[in-house]
């Protein structure tokens, strides 16, 4: 299991707690409660793991959000549908 360094929500600067608050804001309502919620209340492991570069960790994040939008054609079943096919396929658990 690889390690990498990641910065708790209580050790944040303002840009990495803003950048965490503002990807959270491109997710579907679905997302909006953790199924994995972490003892301090600060980002899931994968999106931690993007802490070190916080504007990354936006513009990865934030992507996802857009690309599950309630607006696009595709259902919510369709998006999760083509998500578990791609998972299968690359062999991921996610």
């Amino acid at each position: 299991m690889t390690w990498i360094r990641t910065i708790p929500i209580a050790e944040a600067d303002e840009h990495l707690r803003r950048a965490i608050e503002a990807q959270r804001e491109t997710y579907p309502a679905e997302y909006a409660a953790s199924v994995h919620p972490t003892p301090d209340g600060g980002a899931s492991e994968i999106v931690a793991s993007h802490s070190l570069i916080p504007d990354a960790l936006y513009h990865a994040f934030a992507t996802f959000g857009a690309l599950m939008s309630p607006d696009l054609p595709l259902t919510r079943r369709q998006h999760e549908m083509v998500t578990t096919v791609v998972s299968v396929s690359n062999h991921c658990h996610y």
